[in-house]
C-alpha cells in the first residue's frame, strides 16, 4: 500500500469518526434535549452539583462543545448564572475524557453489534425518540469502527520517512505542535475526535508519547475555540462562559507544558500501553484543571464579568431575544426558545392595546406614532419566529412537537393580525383628534369597557399558549360569546343615541362603529388560541351545523 493510499484511507477513517460523533450528538440532543435542560436546571444550586451535571450531560451527548453551546445559550437567557455555568463546563471537560476512556478499550465486535442495533431501532415503525436513540447507537458503532480503521491504516505509515521526520521536528517545537492540534480541533469541532486520533497514532507507533501529550494539550485548547466562535454575537453573558472555559484551558496548558517530558513514568503506573497513556494524560489534565479551578470558580466569574462588561446600549426590540440558533437541531429546546419569543411578541401587542386605552381615557395622542411603530416590531418578530420554527420542523419531530409548531404558527399569525388591526385603530383615533370631535360620554365608556376586556383576555390567551390549561381555554371561549353579546349591545345603544339626534354621537358614528368592529375582530384572534387546546382535550364538538334534511 502506497503512502498516498494510506493517507487517503486515514482521512476517510477520520471522516467516519467525525460523522459518527455527529450522529451520536444530534441523536441524543434531539431525543432527550428537554430532559437535559431539566437536569441542568435542577443541578445549578451549587458549583459541585453543577460540575456533576456537566459530566453527566457530556457523557450523554458525547461532546463538550455541544454542552458548551447549550450552557452558553442558557446563560445568555438568564437560565443559569455565570458561576454555575463555568462549573458545568469544568464537568463537561472531565466528561469528555471519560468518553475517551471508554472508547480506548479493545471492543472489536462491538461496532458491528451497535450498527445492527442502531439500524433496528431506527426502523420506520419506531417512535421519533426511539429513532433518534437508534441514530446515536449507530453513530457510536461508526466511531468504534473508525478507530479500528485508523489504527489499521496508520501501521504502514510508521515506515514513512517523511512522516517520521515531520513528527520528529514537531517534538522539538512544542508550541507549533500545540497550535497544530488546536487548529485541527477547531476544524473538526471535536477535541474528543482529535484525542482519539492522537491515541491511534501513538498506538501505531507513528508519534512518540511525549509528542502525543503535546498534541493532547493542543486538542484541549482547540476544543474551547468552536464555542467561542459560536457565541461571539450572542451577548456578554454567553461569551463570559466560553471565554472563561478557554481561560481555564489556557492556564492549564501553560502550567503543564514544562512537565510533559517527565509525566510519562507516573502515568505508566496505570498502564504502559500507548493508548492508555494518552487517554490517561487527557483525563488527568482535565481533572487537574477541575481540582484547581472549581473551588475558585466564583472568583473567575467576577474576573470575566470585569473583562467582558455588560452592554449598556438600548436593546432593539425589533430583534429576537430568545431564538437560539444552537437549539434548532434539538426540537424540544428550539420550541422552548420559540415559545419565549412568542410571549415577547405578545407583550408588544399588549402594549399597543393598552395604548389604545390610554388614548381613549386621556385624550392624549402624543404617543400614537410610537405605538403605531410597534407594528413593525411585531411584523419583524413574526417573520423571525416563522423562519425559526420552519427550520425546526425540518428535523425529525414527534407528534406533540409537530402540534406545538402548528400552535406557535397559529398564535403568532393571530398576534400579527391583532397588531395590524390595532395600528389601524390608533391611526383612526389620531385622525379623530385632529378633527376636534369627541365621543359621547356613554360611547366612550363602552369603548373603554370593551378594550379593557381585550387586554385582560390577551393575558389569559398567553397563559393558555404557555401552559395549555384547558380550564382557562374554556373560559376564553365562553367569554367570546359574552364579548360578542356586549359588542352587539353597544352597537344597539349607539343606534339609540343616533335616533335621539345626539350630536356627539352623530359626529363620531362612523369611527365608533369601526372601533367596535375592530375590537370584536381582535377578540376573535385572541380566543383562537383556545381551540387547539380544547380540540386536543376533546372539548369541542365536531360541527355546529345541523344535518340537512
Amino acid at each position: 500500500m502506497s503512502a498516498t493510499e494510506s493517507l487517503l484511507r486515514l482521512v476517510g477513517s477520520v471522516s467516519i469518526l467525525l460523522w459518527g460523533l455527529y450522529m451520536v450528538r444530534t441523536g441524543i440532543t434531539r431525543a432527550f434535549g428537554g430532559e437535559l435542560q431539566q437536569i441542568i436546571g435542577r443541578a445549578v444550586s451549587n458549583r459541585f452539583s453543577a460540575f456533576i451535571s456537566g459530566i453527566f450531560v457530556t457523557l450523554i451527548v458525547q461532546s463538550s462543545t455541544a454542552t458548551a453551546l447549550i450552557i452558553s445559550s442558557f446563560a445568555s437567557r438568564g437560565v443559569i448564572g455565570l458561576t454555575a455555568a463555568l462549573a458545568v463546563m469544568l464537568g463537561a471537560d472531565v466528561g469528555t475524557t471519560i468518553v475517551a476512556q471508554i472508547l480506548s478499550f479493545d471492543l472489536s465486535l462491538l461496532p458491528y453489534i451497535l450498527a445492527v442495533t442502531g439500524l433496528v431501532l431506527h426502523g420506520k415503525n419506531r417512535s421519533s425518540k426511539m429513532r433518534q436513540v437508534g441514530r446515536s447507537v449507530f453513530g457510536l458503532g461508526l466511531m468504534l469502527l473508525a478507530l479500528s480503521l485508523i489504527v489499521a491504516t496508520s501501521e504502514p505509515l510508521r515506515d514513512s520517512g517523511m512522516l517520521a521526520e515531520l513528527f520528529g521536528s514537531l517534538r522539538d517545537e512544542p508550541l507549533i505542535a500545540i497550535l497544530l492540534a488546536a487548529l485541527l480541533t477547531w476544524v473538526a469541532h471535536s477535541s474528543l475526535a482529535i484525542v482519539l486520533l492522537v491515541m491511534s497514532f501513538a498506538l501505531g507507533g507513528i508519534i512518540s508519547i511525549e509528542l502525543a501529550f503535546m498534541l493532547v494539550l493542543g486538542a484541549n485548547l482547540g476544543g474551547a475555540l468552536p464555542p467561542i466562535m459560536a457565541t461571539l454575537n450572542e451577548g456578554d453573558l454567553a461569551r463570559r462562559v466560553t471565554f472563561g472555559n478557554a481561560g481555564f484551558k489556557l492556564i492549564g496548558v501553560i502550567l503543564v507544558l514544562p512537565f510533559v517530558g517527565v509525566i510519562q513514568p507516573y502515568l505508566q503506573v496505570l498502564g504502559d500501553d500507548p493508548a492508555r497513556l494518552v487517554v490517561n494524560f487527557h483525563t488527568a489534565f482535565n481533572i487537574g484543571i477541575a481540582i484547581v479551578f472549581l473551588p475558585v470558580v466564583h472568583i473567575a466569574g467576577r474576573i470575566w464579568e470585569r473583562l467582558i462588561k455588560s452592554s449598556n446600549g438600548h436593546q432593539d426590540d425589533e430583534l429576537p431575544r430568545f431564538l437560539d440558533e444552537n437549539a434548532v437541531n434539538t426540537p424540544v429546546l428550539g420550541l422552548a426558545c420559540a415559545t419565549r419569543e412568542v410571549t415577547h411578541m405578545a407583550e408588544i401587542v399588549d402594549q399597543m392595546l393598552r395604548g389604545v386605552t390610554e388614548c381613549l381615557e386621556s385624550d392624549d395622542y402624543s404617543r400614537v406614532e410610537e405605538l403605531i411603530e410597534l407594528d413593525d416590531q411585531v411584523d419583524n418578530l413574526y417573520d423571525e419566529i416563522k423562519g425559526y420554527v420552519t427550520r425546526i420542523s425540518r428535523q425529525e419531530v414527534d407528534q406533540p412537537e409537530g402540534d406545538r409548531i402548528v400552535e406557535i404558527l397559529m398564535f403568532t399569525t393571530n398576534l400579527e393580525h391583532m397588531a395590524d388591526i390595532a395600528e389601524n385603530l390608533l391611526g383612526a383615533l389620531e385622525k379623530r383628534s385632529k378633527m376636534e370631535v369627541g365621543f359621547s360620554k356613554e360611547g366612550l365608556a363602552d369603548l373603554l369597557t370593551l378594550n379593557k376586556r381585550l387586554t385582560t383576555n390577551l393575558t389569559l390567551a398567553i397563559n393558555v399558549f404557555m401552559s395549555g390549561d384547558v380550564a382557562i381555554a374554556r373560559q376564553l371561549i365562553k367569554d367570546k360569546s359574552r364579548v360578542n353579546k356586549m359588542q352587539n349591545e353597544f352597537v344597539y345603544a349607539h343606534m339609540e343615541r343616533l335616533k335621539e339626534g345626539r350630536m356627539d354621537s352623530l359626529g363620531t358614528s362612523s369611527l365608533h362603529m369601526d372601533i367596535l368592529r375592530d375590537q370584536r375582530r381582535i377578540h376573535s384572534h385572541i380566543t383562537a388560541v383556545a381551540y387547539p387546546v380544547l380540540e386536543q382535550a376533546g372539548g369541542l364538538r365536531k360541527s355546529r351545523l345541523k344535518k340537512s334534511s
